[in-house]
């Protein structure tokens, strides 16, 4: 994709694409609410009068909401269809007709255009594809904004890994088990259909954790060139540690944006940078950042506060407290709740991924508002907190010891 196609209005391309991805999270939250009888117990305290208002908007609703399933579905299905890519063509997005789809992704024939069809209307109702049909006549399809978010670009990345990710079999299976977590706190509904932790789980299946692993990378690159376009804060910095650095992309775009930073340690898993590739500047570190994390003079994390308790993060940003000099910064890029739960699409898609954190990683795991992030600083020894929305997902926090 060229550069004037790729990051025109991303953030908002990105947060929606996020948000149809997560939006299964809507019908399994209803339905664990149904399980829990949580209607039937708000209604016993309801009158007459709010009982009965307009029947018919409110059974489209809930219909709508009981099969909303059907979009991050019809959303994978597409994407394991390379539809996204078939229309693209290096750049070209000329609309096409399901039967034209069908043989760029299956050349020696086959398929059924119809049931293709199917699919792109209702992706073309959420804003993916674009219908374009003259007089009653063919309908063909274009990829919109938020479509081409899906298209892989020249290094092999794209939001498409992402949403793959979340919804193969082992996840899947998970879903139905989220009232468990109202239940049972203490076992998350994917432990209890898995027995054991997510992370374990995907260590012993190197399908699922490259998927992981790419996902994450494709989310990360526009992700950091929002932070890197509208944060001044790595000023000064000479000594940077990245904490759950994985692969160590972050810390590369990093440095390659401020030179001025001397090192940067990519501190991780010991299991998880031995597989890291090697990058100018980058020390690569393995270690348990609830034990210690290694001295800096800003320490950066990304995503990963928000799948562990309160207690949990105490230790973690103790821990990087320590680790910081006298005026030293943690840089933490989190979800961020807004304090009401509003109907846009920026809170759907933040609650929506706050339940997937809930039935995936840790019941008790959460996204926090920032006055919840400023507590959690203040109790680790931070007395001061900085908030940038650089993204409409994801909050650059910037603690300072």
């Amino acid at each position: 994709m060229e550069d004037n196609e790729c990051r025109d209005g991303g953030k908002k391309a990105r947060l929606a694409i996020t948000e149809r991805a997560n939006i299964m999270r809507v019908p399994m939250s209803l339905n664990a609410a149904i399980r829990l009888h949580v209607p039937d117990s708000i209604w016993q305290v309801m009158e007459d009068n709010e009982c009965r208002d307009g029947g018919k908007k409110v059974r489209l609703a809930i219909m709508e909401l009981a099969n909303m399933i059907s979009v991050p579905m019809s959303l994978t299905a597409a994407i394991r269809l390379h539809v996204p890519d078939a229309i693209w063509q290096g750049g070209a997005n000329t609309p096409l007709s399901a039967s034209q789809i069908l043989t760029r992704i299956l050349p020696s024939g086959g398929g059924d255009a119809e049931n293709l069809q199917r699919i792109l209307r209702l992706l073309t109702s959420y804003g993916v594809f674009s219908e374009h049909r003259e007089f009653g006549g063919e309908r063909k399809y274009s990829l919109t904004e938020i479509g081409k978010s899906l298209v892989t670009d020249a290094e092999g990345l794209s939001y498409a890994p992402y949403v793959l990710q979340h919804h193969q079999d082992a996840l899947m299976s998970a879903w139905p088990l989220v009232h468990e977590a109202v239940l049972d706190p203490t076992i998350e509904p994917f432990v209890k259909v898995h027995g054991e932790p997510a992370y374990s789980y995907y260590g012993k299946k190197p399908e699922m954790n490259g998927l992981m692993r790419k996902a994450m990378s494709g989310v990360s690159v526009p992700f950091m060139t929002s932070v890197l376009d509208g944060y001044d804060g790595f000023k000064g910095v000479k000594r940077l540690v990245d904490v759950g650095g994985s692969a160590g992309d972050c810390l590369r775009m990093i440095l390659q944006k401020h030179p001025f930073i001397c090192e940067g340690v990519n501190f991780d898993l010991p299991e998880v940078v031995a597989e890291a590739p090697s990058i100018p500047g980058v020390t690569h570190f393995g270690g348990d950042m609830f034990k210690s994390i290694p001295a800096a003079d800003a320490i950066f994390m990304k995503w990963v506060l928000t799948t562990w308790t309160d207690d949990e993060c105490k230790l973690i940003m103790e821990n990087c407290y320590k680790a910081l000099p006298a005026g030293g910064k943690l840089i933490a890029c989190e979800p961020v709740l807004p304090d009401d739960s509003n109907e846009s699409q920026r809170t759907r898609a933040l609650l929506e991924g706050d339940i997937f954190v809930m039935t995936i990683y840790r019941a008790k795991g959460k996204h926090r508002t920032e006055q919840e992030f400023k507590q959690l600083g203040l109790s680790a020894g931070f007395p001061h907190l900085r908030a940038l929305y650089v993204d409409y997902f994801h909050t650059l926090l910037e603690f300072q010891k």
